[in-house]
């Protein structure tokens, strides 16, 4: 009976002592949170699969470490993003399918967005990509859509407007340009929105 009344920080304490039961018992709840992140990284079930379990590996490990400070699941969700992104750069890269002709989009300000209205597509997205995952039909007409992109701009899409990551940040972690993430967060942006548009004119004829 008392082991039905173990709290989280009870979990967490008698899993960072090295007690197998309550670590599974700690981190059942949030195996669905930690694998659709990874799964949004990644694009590919298999892979998320095994990323999932390295970031289960780390958080085990660090788990000693775990302060408090923020709440277990967004701690290890962190650490699930981070495993990700560590996952990708192990495999072979993949080409960037991108098209090469510039899209002339102008330039951007630190937080991706375009400092020249005059070239503001009109369907610009404004980044309330929470609100849009709360609800059911347009949640998964998101997660069609980013499945559809470009392995390069779904990363910095699900990286910068689903998991507020600084710009900065995300630059540091893919190792690329913060004009290049900037870039790539607009068009993806852009997709997004058009995506969603079609969605919502669609249910209305």
């Amino acid at each position: 009976m008392m082991e039905a009344l173990l709290t989280e920080s009870d979990l967490i304490q008698r899993a960072a002592q090295g007690d197998s039961d309550a670590f599974g018992d700690l981190v059942q709840p949030h195996l669905a949170l930690f694998h659709n992140g990874i799964l949004r990284i990644l694009g590919n079930s298999a892979d998320a699969q095994d990323a999932l379990q390295d970031a289960l590996l780390s958080i085990h490990r660090d788990l000693p470490r775990f302060e408090g400070r923020s709440r277990f699941s967004s701690w290890g969700y962190k650490i699930c993003m981070n495993a990700a992104l560590m996952f990708r750069r192990s495999r072979v890269r993949i080409q960037d399918m991108e098209r090469p002709e510039p899209l002339a989009l102008g330039p951007f300000d630190a937080k991706g967005h375009h400092t020249e209205t005059d070239h503001r597509p009109e369907w610009q997205v404004e980044a309330q990509a929470h609100d849009l995952v709360e609800r059911g039909e347009l949640r998964d007409c998101l997660m069609r859509a980013l499945d559809e992109l470009p392995d390069s701009q779904r990363i910095v899409f699900v990286l910068k407007d689903l998991e507020d990551w600084e710009m900065e940040d995300i630059a540091r972690h893919l190792q690329l340009a913060p004009g290049t993430v900037r870039q790539r967060l607009h068009r993806a942006r852009v997709l997004l929105q058009a995506r969603l548009r079609d969605h919502v004119l669609g249910g209305r004829s």
